[in-house]
């Protein structure tokens, strides 16, 4: 019985797993070969052909938005951690989490009022006497997809990377601080190292995240090129061609794949070490 109710107790999520993720993934990956007269390669070619400045579209806007969230959640776990403004601290530790409880397609409505031309944040730069009138641009293009993906993927990485900081022990920090290091430079030497692996993850589950967000290129930028799920979504929806669809999806996952994959290596190395 002992050995019963731990198989037990993990079989609904195993069952989540493989019949929401592990057997979809099958048939995109079985539809991405199929042809009329066996395995063949011709989605794949059609995909190249026609999307591959989409694909690179994607992996730079990706890429992109994988840095700037980084960057983001190490300075906002770093503040949370050596600030020394408490009510600043308390003020951002408050409201950095807001962003994490909106689903991507609210967030992209939202910014289609707030950075379109007539948006919240020209009209408000106008009223303030910041900026002429004439000056009003639309950032509903490739950096409206930036600014979205970042600002609702930002929390989630934040949360970790704040939460590694602040389990971290401060012996070290403190005695830092007494030898007269400076805060940066005690986040860069000191406190980054140790919480890498936690911003790693994080990042890796950003990347995959956004690579599988629809709704965000969809309502943010209607330009072309375009990200790849909004071409998997026009391959079906107008065309029915679920082979090329597939062969997108399979590129889009084995980017991902790739990702975690090097990840996955490094991590082993590490601790081989």
């Amino acid at each position: 019985m002992s050995q019963i109710l731990p198989s037990l107790l993990i079989a609904p999520a195993l069952s989540v797993v493989g019949l929401f993720f592990l057997l979809p993934l099958g048939f995109s990956i079985a539809g991405a070969f199929a042809g009329r007269d066996g395995p063949t390669l011709v989605h794949f070619d059609t995909a190249y052909s026609l999307y591959r400045t989409d694909l690179l579209f994607t992996l730079v806007i990706i890429g992109t938005s994988t840095v700037l969230i980084g960057l983001g959640a190490v300075a906002i776990g770093g503040y949370l951690t050596l600030g020394r403004n408490q009510t600043a601290v308390r003020l951002l530790g408050a409201m950095y989490r807001w962003p994490l409880f909106i689903p991507f397609i609210v967030a992209a409505q939202a910014m289609r009022g707030f950075i379109g031309q007539n948006g919240l944040m020209n009209t408000t730069l106008i009223t303030l006497g910041l900026i002429p009138p004439a000056w009003a641009q639309s950032f509903l293009d490739w950096r409206g997809i930036i600014i979205t993906f970042v600002w609702k993927q930002l929390p989630f990485a934040a949360l970790l990377v704040a939460g590694a900081m602040a389990a971290l022990d401060r012996s070290g920090i403190e005695a830092a601080q007494n030898l007269g290091a400076g805060r940066l430079r005690i986040l860069v030497r000191i406190v980054l190292p140790q919480v890498a692996r936690t911003l790693s993850v994080a990042l890796i589950l950003s990347f995959v995240t956004m690579m599988s967000v629809l709704s965000v290129p969809l309502m943010i930028s209607g330009q072309s090129p375009t990200m790849l799920t909004v071409a998997m979504a026009w391959r079906i929806t107008a065309l029915g061609d679920y082979g090329t669809a597939n062969a997108l999806g399979f590129v889009a996952c084995l980017a991902s794949g790739l990702v975690a994959w090097t990840w996955l290596r490094r991590s082993v190395r590490e601790k081989a070490r």
